[in-house]
């Protein structure tokens, strides 16, 4: 199990190196371009991702028709929205509040799962939200378009776990995979249509590495999922954040005063506790395939769901 969290450290590693890439185009490519770009280069990772008892045209071929498509929706507008995020935000706070993704979860599995959820996981979703206001301080300090998107980000993300909740066990894993995939490509290439720019040299770099990253870290977190428990590799996804900070003090300059690290700390407290509380309950955590989105998506067959 040691070497499964290893490699699962290893691949929210190269998710935040590969966001970074996208903080270092400093917006100087439409959000678009960048997504399409992105999952383009992100197809590597498909042969990986193939099983041998899989076909190419399962890419297409689901159990789940329209749940396959709003993941597909969900998934462009997750990405988009974390670029834009990570576009016009410092990386940790872009973080913290995609990290509210737990909190989405709860409110979700309640409304359309109809999942009973006690007063600790509530609170946890009440300290998660105290938490993004004490990051935003709204009346204190100007908002922007990079904190509707992280809250875009986060909200979709959540909107797909609570969809792979739904479809189970019964997809393949190359299905689940390109779901998330072929919406970017779809969505953003229609978009960039008319403010396409070609990409520079250093900007082809920061593309490869935007898309190249993603799909390493989604190898990694596959290997992850075959040698460790869903449980144990979902947790250091918070790792990311360290990574965050890490990036932004030494390359982009970044600070982060007093309120917003206690902000911080509120949003991550909570989401860990959710996950806590989800693992004590039994609640069967999504089957981790990861694309550029944020947080893990587990694979169908690596990641049973937990019994009561």
């Amino acid at each position: 199990m040691l070497q499964g969290i290893i490699l699962a450290f290893a691949a929210y590693a190269a998710f935040a190196f590969s966001d970074a890439c996208v903080k270092a185009l400093d917006g100087t490519l439409s959000p678009y371009e960048v997504v399409f770009f992105g999952a383009v280069f992100g197809l590597v990772a498909l042969p990986f991702m193939k099983r041998g008892d899989e076909k190419w045209r399962d890419i297409f071929i689901t159990q789940n028709k329209p749940m396959w498509l709003l993941r597909t929706l969900m998934a462009a507008a997750c990405v988009l929205g974390s670029v834009v995020a990570f576009t016009h935000l410092s990386m940790a706070e872009a973080f913290a509040l995609i990290f509210l993704l737990p909190a989405f979860v709860t409110i979700l599995s309640v409304v359309f799962l109809k999942e009973q959820v006690g007063w600790r996981r509530w609170s946890a979703v009440g300290i998660g939200f105290i938490g993004v206001l004490i990051v935003l301080r709204p009346g204190f300090r100007e908002l922007s378009i990079g904190h509707l998107a992280a809250f875009i980000a986060g909200f979709t993300a959540a909107v797909g776990i609570v969809i792979m909740r739904v479809m189970g066990n019964r997809e393949k894993r190359i299905t689940l995979y390109s779901s998330g995939l072929i919406g970017p490509i779809v969505i953003s290439g229609l978009l960039m249509a008319t403010d396409y720019a070609h990409p520079t040299a250093q900007q082809w770099l920061y593309l490869a590495g935007y898309g190249l990253l993603a799909a390493l870290a989604s190898i990694l977190l596959m290997l992850a999922a075959q040698r460790a428990p869903a449980s144990a590799i979902a947790s250091p996804q918070y790792s990311q954040m360290i990574w965050a900070i890490l990036f932004g003090y030494f390359i982009f300059h970044d600070t982060i005063d007093l309120p917003m690290l206690i902000g911080i700390v509120l949003i991550i407290a909570s989401g860990f506790f959710t996950f806590i509380r989800e693992k004590k309950r039994g609640v069967a955590q999504p089957p981790p395939v990861a694309t550029s989105e944020p947080g893990p998506i587990l694979l169908p067959d690596e990641a049973k769901p937990e019994k009561m």
